[in-house]
């Protein structure tokens, strides 16, 4: 079954395409700019910044670009980045929602851990947070290493219908952008997702060194997180999901032959404390602004292949309600939901 052709996951496939890629063109929030035009800007002193997944995950190279940015624009003094991974960034979460009001900290947050709070059944979610600003979006990258036997995700597919035990395939934390993606793609084929041999990892390194360590058929992650290793020829991409392909990545199927309602893009945003005061939630509206305008994010968005999804503050909080609905939804009809 070619992936042009659509069949079974049309319903949910239309959920994800409003509730994932939804505000695709960046975007100000209205609220956020005039705060902080309201008073002269302070840069921030310190900042330390949880990255909930390993080093080499998207959440860790998202931290990373934020924290390279705020520093080289001179919007910050000292940013740290401190990994707490697992559990789709749940355990961060946990670590984080009961510092109510502290100062000089924030939390890389997304649609993992929003799903992660479903699957995992925690006592913390999102609502615990002061939502600060959506930064980037990326798309799905399917890849294989050197020598598969697979050429494209037709192949893949038809191995695992054929014996779903056989192909052990890499990829986040249960129930991330990773497994929805993957188990979207099982409807499509044909295959029940739970029948999926899909293996956890806490971030894209470790998913990496399992795929060229030879313990996994194939890996799943954000485009950014095997943008090396397909250059250098050690993995082949089989499948991303973008309709459009910019050919800074070459994919054995090419992006083009998607089915629009396979189109899938990841999210990731930036959140503090709840119960932070109004001075400071001001103060990081008005530094995240100041940071998507210049061109040290732009550069990091440009190298990493990431869409500029930005918006802030009211805006921001008021999607993140409408985006915890439908992604819960699309939770229950993968059978990923407790």
């Amino acid at each position: 079954m070619k992936i042009s052709t659509f069949a079974r996951a049309a319903a949910v496939g239309t959920v994800l395409l409003l509730a994932l890629t939804a505000c695709s063109s960046p975007k100000t929030d209205k609220t956020a700019a005039a705060d902080s035009g309201a008073t002269a800007f302070a840069p921030l002193t310190r900042l330390e910044l949880i990255a909930p997944a390993a080093p080499g995950s998207g959440w860790d190279q998202t931290a990373r670009a934020t924290q390279g940015a705020l520093q080289t624009d001179e919007l910050a003094k000292t940013v740290t980045v401190n990994n707490v991974p697992g559990a789709s960034g749940t355990v961060a979460l946990a670590q984080v929602a009961p510092k109510k009001a502290q100062k000089d900290l924030m939390i890389m947050s997304g649609l993992a851990m929003m799903s992660g709070v479903v699957t995992n059944g925690t006592s913390v979610s999102l609502d615990d947070l002061t939502p600060i600003a959506r930064l980037v979006g990326e798309y799905e990258a399917i890849v294989v290493p050197k020598g598969s036997p697979f050429a494209n995700a037709d192949d893949l597919f038809a191995a695992i219908k054929k014996n779903p035990k056989s192909v052990a395939i890499a990829g986040g934390s249960a129930g991330s952008a990773d497994h929805l993606f993957i188990g979207l793609l099982a409807q499509h084929y044909g295959v029940k997702p739970s029948d999926v041999n899909y293996v956890p990892y806490s971030g894209g390194g470790e998913a990496t060194t399992a795929l060229l360590g030879g313990k996994v058929q194939a890996g799943i992650a954000g485009t950014g997180e095997f943008a090396a290793q397909i250059e250098s020829g050690e993995l082949t991409g089989l499948l991303v999901s973008s309709l459009k392909n910019d050919g800074s990545l070459t994919f054995a199927q090419a992006a083009g032959e998607i089915d629009p309602k396979l189109e899938f893009a990841n999210w990731r945003s930036i959140m503090a404390p709840g119960g932070i005061d109004a001075k400071l939630r001001t103060q990081y509206l008005a530094a995240m602004e100041k940071m998507h305008a210049g061109d040290a994010w732009k550069a990091e968005l440009t190298k990493n292949e990431w869409l500029d999804n930005y918006i802030a503050g009211d805006e921001f909080a008021g999607w993140l309600k409408t985006e915890n609905t439908r992604v819960q939804s699309v939770l229950k009809d993968l059978g990923l939901a407790k």
